[in-house]
């Protein structure tokens, strides 16, 4: 059933801030770490003391850079920095040191892939290098706001979109998206919850055919990707009944609420003349040249897209698996390794996927935390392949030993444990006699039709075997025996 919403059209831009992960601030040499006590990060350069000259962090710019190469932008050779003299209770300097009419990256996209795999490339207006402010408490005082100066002057790359995205949905991809290329590349930990990755939404709407933009309001603190999406569909519908209403739509900024799941005036939208914008004195040109470029291109790692695709070609993973494997480039790059030690690819993805990730999450550990090598899972899913133990004895019995020892080849484990199975067939009939004997009522049962019951004579034979029976020969013979 329609409602007066389905006339409106949702315009959306997204302004994303990374925190680029640097040892150093962006233009001193102060500490770049979260953590640290209050103020303790600083220096006469990041406090703006007089007669102090900021400079360049070229690991900052080589990370701007190779983001920019993910995103598929136009990286720019001569870039200028600027001032951004806005008030900033939280800059010690009382304006910012940014990129104005110089981005070091303009254009391209990133494209979001929806649950039914279809496809949208989101554009890019630009990627621009500044520095972060300091931090604001307000809740330790009763009468005064507290400035903690550490977080000022971490250099930022912020990711403007172009005004293409048309959902909340949409924007929670972006999001995703974003985070996921800035983790693989290390560039930024993408740690919403602590603000090194924080997302900015400037969202208008009009009516469905209308080729003008409605006012926007850009909406601020949305500190998780779920709260994206919920501060976009509660600031869409605000707009539209204030519309209905006749009510005039207030270019401002607003912060999301996410307990109440609204949100609220902050101000009245600056303006870009606000920002007084002019050539930061006392910072050179940033030269960039096309052998810095190339040399940048060389050393990135495969990215999430090629290497779902990669997944889903070369080693004949569906799309969930391939989703799931690409999520971290720490859970890509544990699989990769241990498809080197075997082509069983789908089992690879298995173990990955479940036992290794039950066990980490279990403990509450980091993929890069897991110690048993590549080569002993490959060896283990090999033992697999060739029938000397069953998976569920290499899952409950030689995995748990090779977290302890994981230095030890799976099979000398599986040999001390004596639980290679079985396919000698003198033995296993031996042990099919037994079982069809403890049960001579279902035999019956079973002649009449009822085969399901096979699997209680299973169970019985592989409990007798202490699971080193083979399975695929013990039922051929039992089904031999049971059917004769």
């Amino acid at each position: 059933m329609s409602s007066v919403y389905d006339n409106y059209e949702l315009v959306i831009g997204l302004e994303i801030h990374a925190q680029i992960l640097t040892r150093t601030k962006a233009f001193s040499s102060d500490p770049a770490e979260y953590g640290a006590l209050p103020n303790h990060n600083v220096s006469t350069i990041s406090l703006g003391h007089p007669g102090t000259l900021p400079k360049h962090n070229e690991a900052a710019i080589a990370k701007a850079i190779t983001l920019g190469l993910a995103c598929h932008s136009e990286i720019r050779k001569e870039n200028q920095y600027a001032r951004k003299n806005y008030f900033y209770a939280d800059l010690p300097k009382g304006y910012q040191i940014t990129q104005d009419k110089t981005p070091i990256c303009s254009g391209g996209y990133v494209r979001v892939k929806f649950i039914d795999e279809s496809t949208k490339d989101i554009e890019l207006t630009r990627i621009h290098m500044e520095e972060d402010s300091g931090k604001s408490i307000h809740d330790l005082d009763l009468h005064n706001s507290l400035i903690d100066y550490n977080r000022a002057g971490t250099p930022l790359v912020e990711i403007v979109t172009e005004p293409v995205i048309r959902s909340g949905e949409e924007a929670g991809l972006f999001v995703t998206e974003i985070r996921k290329l800035v983790r693989y590349l290390d560039i930024c930990d993408g740690n919403m919850e602590e603000g090194s990755l924080r997302c900015d939404a400037n969202i208008s709407v009009r009516l469905k055919g209308a080729t003008e933009f409605g006012t926007k309001v850009e909406v601020k603190n949305m500190n998780s990707i779920s709260n994206v999406r919920k501060a976009i569909e509660f600031e869409t519908t605000r707009q539209i009944d204030a519309i209905e209403n006749g009510e005039t739509i207030v270019q401002e900024t607003r912060s999301y609420d996410a307990l109440k799941g609204n949100t609220f005036s902050m101000r009245a939208k600056e303006l870009v003349n606000d920002y007084r914008y002019f050539p930061e004195p006392d910072l050179p040109p940033l030269i960039v040249t096309e052998e810095t470029i190339q040399q940048l291109k060389e050393s990135m790692p495969k990215l999430p897209e090629e290497l779902f695709e990669n997944f889903r070609n070369e080693y004949g993973l569906n799309a969930y698996d391939a989703g799931v494997l690409t999520e971290t480039k720490e859970l890509a790059d544990l699989y990769l390794g241990i498809t080197e030690h075997t082509e069983n690819y789908k089992a690879a993805a298995n173990w990955v996927m479940g036992v290794i990730k039950a066990w980490l999450n279990k403990e509450a550990l980091d993929v890069d935390d897991f110690h048993v090598p590549p080569s002993r899972i490959g060896a283990l899913i090999s033992l697999v392949d060739e029938g000397k133990v069953s998976n569920a004895i290499a899952e409950q019995r030689i995995f748990p030993a090779l977290l302890d020892e994981p230095d030890k080849e799976p099979l000398q484990i599986a040999q001390e444990l004596n639980v290679i199975q079985s396919s000698d067939e003198s033995f296993l009939e031996e042990l099919a006699d037994e079982a069809i004997a403890a049960f001579p009522d279902k035999v019956e049962a079973y002649k009449n039709g009822k085969t399901g019951l096979l699997g209680l004579f299973m169970g019985e034979l592989m409990k007798k075997s202490r699971g080193k029976a083979d399975p695929k020969v013990a039922s051929e013979i039992l089904k031999r025996k049971l059917e004769g």
